[in-house]
């Protein structure tokens, strides 16, 4: 038999206005969602009550629903925008938010600050959570905003400076044309499979006008899933096992279409196996850190997240291998991506010991979350 979650979600208000194409009411039980919260579940302890007319940080939602006594979220300028109230009081409480008053004078008040660090350890970064009255005024500084929590701090040179704009634009005309995330995935997924082809074929221009949008659409999917709250188990696995299983299919195409483009490689499967075997190594490389230090290897020190921008790994790699085919010389190319591969393999190596010596003085920390 299941047993009844402890604390039970609820809307107080409504807003007209639209977030990334979401209702605030649906966006606020989304968000509920998200930590395992419906809404006036039957037989929760406690229920957490959120004013429909203010946008809240998944931090300071996950702050409020954890709480295990009676608290009152005050807006940076004094109002009352959300409880967490003892079920019993919920109705009461929830009359009283509406009006903008606290149900009882136990009731502790807390700021956002005091709810959410700002430090979100799955988007390697830290920022201030945001929390902010919904008004068509407000509106697109809101949107910005979630839009850019929903962004990784900690990633590759190319998805963190070039994407941004671009993958805003056409993850607003996604959200409007109710396109899901995962049919993103999938064109992203089609893209791949042109980029292997063109590549193996040695028709290296096609296959990079095919591989750089899939590299697009990675980002936009993501950002997707986010701003509308529809991220899913399944949609995570599509995603990231595309991701990580494409690149070194992608690297073999591009030593197979050599010949044909009359640049054959004097040893092309010593430059295969190195940048097959590196990816690997790497891979086990960050896992191996995880599994140590429990962190991402590239978010310990400011070194290793500037490194990550840089590091061997698709979209980098994919500027090695543009650059040399504009010069004509895509032979080169992958060469240098080789010997990039070993160079952060042995980086990343390094890291590990570093990391190894500096546990040895106390347990390490992200120089993200300090």
């Amino acid at each position: 038999m299941s047993t009844a979650p402890s604390v039970a979600g609820r809307v107080v208000g409504d807003s007209l206005l639209r977030i990334w194409s979401l209702s605030s009411p649906v966006r606020l039980q989304r968000q509920l969602a998200r930590f395992g919260v419906g809404l006036d579940t039957p037989g929760a302890a406690r229920v957490v009550l959120l004013r429909a007319d203010w946008v809240f940080d998944d931090a300071i939602v996950r702050g409020l629903t954890a709480a295990t006594d009676d608290v009152v979220l005050l807006a940076p300028d004094g109002a009352r925008i959300a409880l967490n109230v003892a079920a019993e009081d919920a109705d009461a409480a929830a009359a009283a938010l509406a009006e903008g008053r606290v149900k009882s004078a136990n009731t502790r008040a807390v700021s956002a600050s005091d709810l959410a660090d700002g430090y979100n350890d799955a988007l390697r970064k830290r920022e201030p959570p945001f929390l902010m009255p919904l008004t068509a005024e407000t509106l697109p500084a809101i949107e910005k905003r979630v839009f850019g929590a929903s962004y990784k701090g900690v990633t590759d040179i190319v998805t963190l400076y070039l994407w941004p704009a671009p993958a805003r634009a056409v993850t607003r005309v996604c959200a409007n044309l109710g396109i899901s995330p995962n049919q993103v995935t999938s064109v992203s997924f089609v893209l791949v499979l042109l980029a292997m082809w063109a590549f193996w074929t040695g028709h290296y221009g096609w296959g990079l006008l095919a591989a750089w949008p899939m590299t697009f659409l990675d980002t936009v999917d993501g950002k997707l899933a986010r701003v509308t709250l529809t991220s899913s188990k399944l949609g995570n696995v599509f995603d990231h096992g595309i991701d990580l299983i494409h690149p070194p299919f992608w690297w073999w195409a591009w030593i197979v279409g050599l010949p044909a483009a009359f640049l054959p490689l004097v040893e092309p499967q010593v430059v295969l196996w190195v940048i097959i075997a590196g990816y690997v190594l790497q891979r086990a490389e960050e896992g191996i850190f995880m599994a140590a230090f429990g962190m991402d290897m590239h978010v310990w020190r400011r070194f290793d997240s500037f490194f990550r921008l840089i590091t061997a790994r698709r979209n980098p790699n994919l500027i090695i291998l543009t650059v040399t085919f504009l010069i004509g010389r895509p032979d080169w190319g992958i060469e240098l991506v080789a010997a990039w591969v070993a160079i952060c393999l042995v980086v990343h190596a390094v890291q590990i010991v570093q990391a190894a010596f500096a546990r040895r003085h106390g347990p390490l920390r992200s120089w993200l979350a300090s």
